[in-house]
């Protein structure tokens, strides 16, 4: 059974059709490249996934469970995290602070427990702090642990975010545009770092990037959007020498 099953998934904006019978599926521990030109549907396709849209049509599965009976909380709990485009940060707290965010959904302490610091909501706040300061030293974070996250450099804000998504231990990682406003040799670091995920927690990943160059370099497996249709899936190599995706994004006719 595929981690991640998408079937069919259709959405649209009054006249707009944003996504038309899309369908891929994602195996555990995978690293997917999600591409296409501007428009094509790639962030419609994670809105839907974490409930932010809900589709006309199609389905969405994660390890078997139907994903579009979930409220959103309860998707980040079957295991699904996610970062944005626009940095989501907050920039008055630490950069500690921020990734302990990120595991609030995790915790079942009540507000009476935390507010009179009785055992369980102790216990709780510790463990969260020890896995958040795991998670910022597998992103090499750190040394910026006590440091307000509002004057980072942006590369550094960026492993932020994803440390932040990390802390709750998902299954799946979606990861929107992660290289952009990024330089080369932050680029590299980045695919270093999503390829560690895979390799060492076994996080499964789901890009949506233009950086083709980080795609191809880390993906397993490239899905291919255009006017929210899928138009090609395979390997990297595949992808490269399809001649629907050179036309995607290049204009020129299909032979």
């Amino acid at each position: 059974m595929p981690l991640l099953s998408i079937k069919d998934l259709s959405i649209r904006f009054g006249g707009i059709v944003a996504l038309e019978d899309a369908s891929f599926e994602i195996e555990s521990a995978q690293i997917m490249g999600l591409i296409g030109p501007n428009g094509a549907g790639k962030t419609t396709i994670f809105n839907c996934i974490t409930r932010i849209y809900h589709p006309n049509s199609g389905s969405i599965t994660i390890d078997g469970r139907d994903l579009l009976r979930m409220q959103p909380h309860e998707v980040i709990s079957a295991g699904v995290a996610r970062t944005f485009q626009n940095l989501e940060l907050f920039n008055s707290m630490s950069v500690l602070d921020n990734v302990l965010v990120g595991l609030h959904a995790t915790m079942k302490a009540t507000a009476i427990e935390a507010a009179f610091v009785l055992p369980r909501s102790r216990n709780e706040e510790r463990l969260a702090k020890e896995r958040a300061q795991a998670v910022l030293e597998l992103l090499h974070l750190q040394g910026y642990a006590g440091v307000p996250a509002g004057g980072l450099p942006f590369g550094v804000k960026k492993r932020v975010e994803m440390a932040r998504a990390l802390a709750g231990h998902p299954k799946l990682l979606l990861l929107d545009e992660p290289a952009n406003g990024l330089n080369r040799e932050e680029v590299d670091e980045l695919g270093a770092i999503i390829r560690a995920l895979r390799n060492d927690l076994n996080v499964t990943v789901l890009l949506v990037e233009h950086h083709m160059g980080l795609v191809m370099a880390i993906s397993d497996r490239v899905c291919v959007l255009d006017f929210g249709r899928k138009i090609a899936e395979g390997t990297p190599i595949e992808i490269q020498n399809d001649s629907r995706v050179i036309a995607a994004y290049l204009g020129e006719p299909v032979a």
